[in-house]
């Protein structure tokens, strides 16, 4: 007779499999897009993450739409179930005696505070950043502003495409200088979420050291800022002004979007290798004076643009394509998002989840980016059970419940 037994290695994969986060709780004050993304990424990494809500109403992307799904008496806004995944939700009016006194319980039990109130909110509301360390030293508190905390312009209301514009993203974006874009999703609350996550995350670990918790700030402006890349020194370094160009590279030439017969593909030619090589198979004269260098190909891009599209007027883009993979170009088509979610190698990352929505039902949601693995031997310990974002305060009495006991 034979007893199972479960080894360490065991419950450690258990426990891996559950997120890395597993045993933190993070309270979430935030509304909108900011702050709910950088909950949700904590919420991925296995946290349990309470979202706490205006009563009535609910978050802002509640409300956020079309597209609604679901009964015509309880339509579900899409914007809201993109950046709540996995969280619990409780409806507290923060101006009451009673939702200060459980959001101060909460507090008391939490390891990470996520905010993104106009600075000085919260300090009206009886939760200054003084008051939140008395209630909690080791609270870690993640503070999500538009321009900043300080600064002659921190009160102004930060939204996602106010920040493109005036972080310099949307003069860098579009046809030409003339034709100011913003980015297609809304990239400066996605990124300050993203650098308020990994904040949290660097405050957390030093907290093992020091046994206390600190406030991590950062904002829609410096998010965008912090994303300047090659442009940014392009600027601070070369004193030169970067605008719009379109879908080509300013930097490195062939890099973009070009016509063939039926469409167009994408090439990145970002080497000398690559270009002798891509040149060649084309029929291209890589020597000549104008392409010799990157440098050279760049000064002369729209040339060198007409050149490539020439070559590439005789193939239909799907010939073209495996023409450039045989060759060992980096190449792609432009995919609708209906084509990337039905895309196989999308689906192998994980990057779809299904979950059960109280409403909905079985609904397809796009999946957390981070996969892990055991180091020992390759095994994947990635969460792979996930939550439907909730409806208005459907964990509430659970969540007064649990306060209760743990008085």
């Amino acid at each position: 007779m034979t007893t199972e037994t479960t080894t360490s290695t065991d419950t450690d994969r258990q426990q891996a499999a559950a997120g890395p986060l597993a045993g933190y709780t993070v309270v979430d004050l935030s509304r909108a897009l900011a702050g709910p993304h950088a909950g949700m990424m904590l919420a991925d990494l296995g946290a349990r993450v309470i979202k706490v809500e205006s009563p009535g109403h609910g978050d802002d992307t509640r409300g956020w739409g079309p597209p609604f799904v679901g009964p015509e008496d309880n339509r579900q806004a899409t914007y809201f179930l993109s950046c709540n995944r996995n969280k619990e939700s409780i409806a507290l009016d923060l101006k009451s005696a009673d939702g200060a006194e459980v959001l101060a319980g909460l507090i008391r039990r939490a390891d990470v505070l996520v905010e993104n109130f106009r600075p000085g909110v919260l300090d009206r509301l009886g939760f200054s950043t003084a008051r939140l360390h008395e209630l909690n030293p080791r609270l870690v508190i993640l503070s999500i502003s538009g321009f900043g905390h300080d600064g002659p312009e921190s009160q102004r209301s930060g939204y996602d495409q106010i920040l493109q514009g005036e972080a310099g993203l949307m003069s860098l974006t579009g046809s030409g200088p003339e034709d100011p874009q913003r980015v297609g999703v809304p990239i400066a609350d996605l990124l300050s979420g993203m650098y308020g996550a990994y904040g949290v995350l660097a405050a957390l670990l030093e907290r093992e050291r020091t046994g206390r918790g600190q406030v991590v700030r950062t904002s829609l402006l410096a998010a965008m800022v912090g994303v300047h890349a090659f442009q940014g020194t392009r600027a601070t370094v070369a004193g030169e002004v970067p605008r719009a160009q379109g879908n080509h590279h300013p930097s490195i030439a062939p890099y973009g979007l070009f016509s063939c017969q039926d469409g167009k593909v994408q090439i990145s030619v970002g080497s000398e290798k690559l270009w002798a090589t891509f040149s060649q198979a084309f029929a291209i004269d890589g020597t000549r004076p104008e392409f010799a260098t990157n440098a050279d190909r760049v000064r002369h891009r729209d040339l060198l643009i007409k050149e490539v599209e020439r070559a590439f007027a005789g193939y239909g883009s799907e010939a073209l394509l495996e023409k450039l993979n045989e060759a060992g170009i980096p190449a792609g088509r432009v995919r609708t998002l209906d084509e990337v979610y039905a895309w196989e190698q999308v689906k192998s990352q994980g990057l779809l989840v299904d979950v059960e929505h109280p409403v909905l039902g079985q609904v397809q949601l796009p999946g957390p980016p981070l996969r892990f693995f055991d180091a020992a031997d390759e095994t994947e310990t990635t969460r792979t059970a996930h939550q439907a974002p909730p409806l208005l305060d459907a964990d509430g009495g659970a969540i007064r419940a649990w306060l209760a006991e743990e008085a």
